[in-house]
This record gives C-alpha cells, sequence and structure tokens, in this order.
C-alpha cells in the first residue's frame, strides 16, 4: 500500500476512477472543457471554506459558523450596493468587516467564557442566521450591477475564470503559512496536545483567538466572491458547510496523513466534485450531492481516526520484529567471539 501511495495519494486514485469511469459513461457530457470550467469555478468557494475552516482545526478547535459567515457576507456586500448605493469596495471592506467581528465574538467565547467551540460556533451561526434575517428584511437580494462587480470574478484567465487564481493565491499563503511558519508549527501543536503546547510555551489562547478571527474574515472573502460569481442567495452557506467539512477531513488522509493540509483539502474538493458531477450526469438524481458528501464526511472521519492506530501497530510489529532478528543474531554473535 505504501509503495503505491494508497496511505497518501488515495483521492488522487479515486479521482481517477472516476474521470475514467464517467468519461466512457457519459463522455459527451463528461469529457468536455465546459464541465472541467464549471467545475474549477464553482467548486472554488467550496475550497476557500475548507481552508478557512482548517486555520481553526489544525488547533483543535470547529467553526460551524462558517456557512452562516459566508452567507451574511454576500447579503451584506449585495444589500450596501443595491439598496444603499455604497461602491463595489467599500460595499467589500464592511462584509469582511462584519465577518471579523464574528470571529471576534466567536474567540471571546470559547477562550474567555470556556466554552467548547463546536456549541459556541454552532449557537453564532444560528445567531448569524436571524441577524441574517433582519438585515436582509426576509427579502432575496438583487445582484449589484456597480461597475466591474461581475468582473471581481468572472474574467477569464487561460480559460478559466479568476476566481481560480483567488483560490491558488489563498492556498499558497496558508500552505506556507501552516507548513513554513513558526506559526504554524504551533497551531499544529495546539491541535495534537494543547496541555503540551502550554507546557512549551506556546500561548494557545491567542493562537485560538487568531485561527477563529482568521476563519471568519476567509469566509467573509469567499461570501463576497460567492456573490460576485453567482449572484446573493439566503441560503447558501448552509448548503456548502457539510462539502467544506468532508473535504477538510477527507484532505486530512493525503499527503501528511493524519495532519489538516491545505493541498489534501484542496485535491479533496475537486474528487469529491467530480464524483457528484459525474453520477448526476449519469442518474440525473439531485440529492446525490448531499448523499455523497455526508458519506465521504463520515468515511473520512473514521479513515483518519483509524489512521494513526494503524501507523501505531505498523511501528509496534517492527520493532517487535527488530528485537526478533536481534535475539537470533545473538547466539550467532556470541559463538564467534568465542
Amino acid at each position: 500500500m505504501s509503495r503505491l501511495g494508497l496511505d497518501r495519494f488515495s483521492a488522487l486514485y479515486l479521482g481517477a476512477i472516476f474521470i475514467v469511469t464517467f468519461g466512457l459513461w457519459t463522455p459527451d457530457l463528461f469529457l468536455t472543457m465546459s464541465t472541467v470550467q464549471s467545475i474549477a469555478s464553482a467548486q472554488a468557494i467550496v475550497a476557500i471554506m475548507a481552508i478557512a475552516l482548517i486555520v481553526p482545526l489544525s488547533a483543535g478547535v470547529f467553526d460551524l459558523s462558517i456557512g452562516a459567515v459566508v452567507n451574511l457576507s454576500a447579503v451584506i456586500v449585495a444589500i450596501q450596493q443595491e439598496r444603499n448605493g455604497w461602491g463595489m469596495w467599500e460595499s467589500i471592506a464592511l462584509a469582511v468587516a462584519v465577518s471579523v467581528l464574528v470571529g471576534v465574538v466567536n474567540a471571546f467565547i470559547v477562550v474567555k467564557l470556556r466554552v467548547g467551540s463546536f456549541i459556541a460556533t454552532l449557537g453564532t451561526g444560528t445567531v448569524i442566521g436571524a441577524v441574517q434575517v433582519i438585515v436582509s428584511n426576509q427579502t432575496q437580494p438583487l445582484p449589484p450591477t456597480t461597475p466591474g462587480w461581475a468582473e471581481l470574478t468572472q474574467t477569464e484567465v487561460g480559460g478559466f475564470q479568476v476566481i481560480i487564481v483567488y483560490l491558488l493565491v489563498i492556498a499558497l499563503f496558508f500552505w506556507w503559512l501552516l507548513g513554513h511558519t513558526p506559526l504554524g508549527r504551533r497551531l499544529y501543536a495546539i491541535g495534537g496536545n494543547p496541555d503540551a503546547a502550554r507546557l512549551s510555551g506556546v500561548k494557545v489562547e491567542n493562537h485560538i483567538w487568531f485561527s477563529l478571527i482568521v476563519s471568519s474574515a476567509l469566509c467573509g472573502v469567499a461570501g463576497v466572491l460567492y456573490c460576485s460569481l453567482s449572484g446573493p442567495s439566503l441560503t447558501f452557506g448552509a448548503a456548502l458547510l457539510l462539502p467544506a467539512f468532508a473535504a477538510a477531513f477527507l484532505g486530512s488522509t493525503q499527503l501528511k496523513p493524519g495532519r489538516f493540509n491545505i493541498w489534501g483539502t484542496v485535491i479533496a474538493v475537486y474528487v469529491l466534485a467530480i464524483g457528484i458531477q459525474g453520477l448526476q450526469y449519469v442518474t440525473g438524481v439531485q440529492w446525490l450531492g448531499d448523499m455523497f458528501n455526508g458519506v465521504s464526511l463520515i468515511v473520512a472521519v473514521g479513515f483518519a481516526s483509524l489512521s494513526p492506530r494503524i501507523r501505531a501497530r505498523r511501528m509496534q510489529r517492527a520493532a517487535v520484529e527488530e528485537r526478533l532478528k536481534a535475539a537470533e543474531n545473538e547466539p550467532a554473535a556470541n559463538l564467534v567471539s568465542r
């Protein structure tokens, strides 16, 4: 298994199987450039949300409010332009600022009030949903017509919409931040064992503040990009929560098994999307997406939990084999010395 890379690249193998299977099954629909471009652009928002989710997950903290934050950001940026006459950049700044404020509230509840992150962010997500109803007055916002608004994400670069470039830039930055800076190493240390990290001098609470604020800020950006790409919606955020979690946990089994990582997550987002798109082409059933993501999340979490135990057993088995070999060679060595 390790020689074939199945322990680190299983998602790539699975993606290849999807491409071959659905390419042979529905070549006229699946093997087209329009399908590639559609999947690439449509999943960029999910990938950005999953990256936002990885930052607190690396520190062992959940953020279940990401779907609500993305939705609120999209609604604010649309309403400020269409109803209140704000400019595009002023509206974007307000949407991201509100998202940062949500991150501050999340961090305060988790760090200062010592409420578990799962419950805290679930609660704030529900509150954000109510705030969104108040802000929108339960009315679907109209798409902004501000000059340059659609071009923000829909300008083509190399045949793909520019939102793919945004995703790559964000992924590169957080890959560097989490994998190649002391800050990233401290976040992973906290996620592995917060007590040990604290004894090593890491300011655990400060890093949790940082992770939750960054998560919400990045979700605010994702909401703005979604609104520019697809138009405002009152409900899309909740629908993207499950795919983001599924990708984050499936990604933790790729490239660096047992660790939430950026590129494994991006790969997972697109592998899941390829599978869902292929199944929808074959069956025409729309609910397959939710089922596919739900099953993938369960399998990914189960595999992520099982992998450390499997590696521990392999290490124990290897240690036992080394001891046995040493015990077998010891009598021969004694005879030679005599």
